[in-house]
């Protein structure tokens, strides 16, 4: 028996980004400043994306220490919001998207749960959590996205912010 490759969908495993990639989104997206009403602009800008695509995603957004804005959406689950704090944890440690951390180590051979010496029940260097910098401050908060694949989180609120970044705010 043949198969028609026509009708047989070929699926590929979506390749990491080159660190280079990764890091460029970082330097590009920055804020020229990060206020309340920022942060409920972006939720509610990653809710309405998300209920566009019916994506089953938890958001949630983080500024020095203070959570500003968290919803959930049909298909979500409350491990969402596990991962979400620790995928939150990494950024605020490591200062870099989580998806971007784990690619780092995966870069040198490991993985960041046999390397970082961190726990993984508080830690997750998985995609779908990003750092808010602010320009000449620094890392301010975070934006994470928790519900899809990894690099499917990642890359949503990468889509998120570049459009947010976009606008004349």
């Amino acid at each position: 028996m043949t198969h028609n490759t026509e009708l047989t969908p070929k699926f590929q495993p979506e390749l990491t980004p080159p660190l280079e990639e990764l890091e460029a989104q970082e330097r590009r997206l920055v804020f020229r400043q990060f206020t309340y009403d920022d942060a409920w602009a972006l939720g509610s800008l990653l809710v309405e994306m998300a209920r566009e695509r019916q994506a089953p995603v938890a958001i949630d957004i983080h500024r020095g220490g203070q959570q500003l804005f968290h919803a959930a959406l049909p298909g979500s689950a409350p491990d969402n919001d596990g991962w979400i704090d620790r995928k939150r944890r990494v950024v605020e440690r490591y200062g870099s998207a989580s998806y971007l951390v784990g690619a780092r180590f995966r870069a040198k051979g490991s993985t960041f749960e046999e390397s970082s010496r961190l726990d993984p029940d508080e830690y997750a260097a998985h995609g779908g959590s990003f750092p808010i910098t602010v320009e000449g401050v620094g890392v301010v908060g975070t934006v994470t996205v928790s519900g899809l694949p990894q690099l499917q989180d990642h890359r949503f609120v990468v889509e998120a912010l570049e459009e947010f970044l976009s606008k004349d705010r």
